[in-house]
């Protein structure tokens, strides 16, 4: 019976232990799953006060409407329905008794009012077409349509005219679709108005003409705040049964992405481990040898 000091006794230490090693090696360097990049401006945002504007744009290739959002540190683009524009308490003002105002209300009413001309603490929305895809590839102009209104007031959008004279660019109050049109290169700020505090859907539709005579149609939702409620609200509902949560793609994969450093490291221990077997059977095969003669 081979003894503490036998080489084949040796050997099979030997190779128990690069056995060890080679499980050691599998299981530190693991399978390396690529993380998933979150689109820009694709979560759920609340916008109470900045600039914001919004506006048609070519994105990769597909034409949409955007909100343009410059009320954090750095601009980005964001989907209309995961954006809540908000007319908090601060934006309220009450109906002037100028006859010119009286589609705002009776005078002395109470109105939140996004006003034309930036205020501090209140959201400053505006509209443009100066996006690069838009200034390079639209002929003239972009239709801008109101389609529908839904909320607890009437809404309007109006333009301080000459003299202080409001011009009226929609309103909800009379028959719907209204249109107006946006000139490439064109940054507008208008007077966002609601009668009353809720939430606001505001269904609207950019058309254009491209300079190789294409026309390009998307269509878009405006969510608004208004007064003391909480803002989400006016998000889209969630469905009554939640679907099933879509894989993240690396868990998709039928086979693990192995990095370098694990596959190297998996055939290096393998080429030991059997080098180390070869030499047990040599060294077997010896001993036999030696207990025959």
């Amino acid at each position: 019976m081979p003894g503490r000091g036998c080489p084949v006794t040796a050997a099979r230490r030997a190779v128990r232990a690069l056995a060890a090693a080679l499980v050691a090696a599998f299981l530190t360097a693991g399978p390396s799953v690529p993380p998933a990049a979150a689109a820009d401006g694709d979560a759920p945002t609340v916008i109470a006060d900045g600039h914001v504007d919004l506006g048609p744009r070519f994105d990769q290739g597909r034409w949409t409407i955007g909100i343009r959002d410059d009320s954090g540190p750095a601009p980005v683009w964001r989907d209309p329905d995961h954006v809540v524009l908000q007319a908090v308490d601060a934006a309220a003002v009450t109906v002037p008794a100028d006859p010119a105002f009286a589609f705002l209300g009776t005078p002395g009413a109470k109105v939140w009012l996004l006003p034309q001309v930036q205020q501090p603490g209140v959201l400053w929305p505006g509209w443009n077409s100066q996006d690069p895809s838009v200034l390079h590839a639209v002929d003239r102009e972009v239709t801008w349509r109101l389609e529908s209104v839904r909320g607890p007031g009437r809404f309007t959008l109006f333009l301080n005219g000459s003299f202080g004279t409001p011009e009226q660019v929609f309103d909800s109050a009379r028959p719907l679709p209204q249109e107006t049109g946006i000139e490439t290169n064109s940054h507008v700020h208008g007077n966002w108005a609601f009668t009353a505090p809720g939430s606001y859907l505001l269904g609207i539709r950019m058309t254009a003409r491209t300079l190789d005579g294409q026309t390009h149609d998307a269509a878009a939702v405006l969510h608004f705040s208004v007064g003391p409620q909480d803002p989400r609200s006016a998000l889209p509902a969630a469905p009554d049964t939640p679907a099933a949560p879509v894989a993240p793609v690396a868990a998709r994969t039928a086979r693990p992405a192995w990095s370098g450093r694990a596959v190297a490291a998996l055939a290096a221990a393998t080429a030991v481990l059997a080098v180390a077997v070869v030499a047990v059977a040599l060294v077997r095969r010896r001993a036999k040898g030696s207990g025959s003669d």
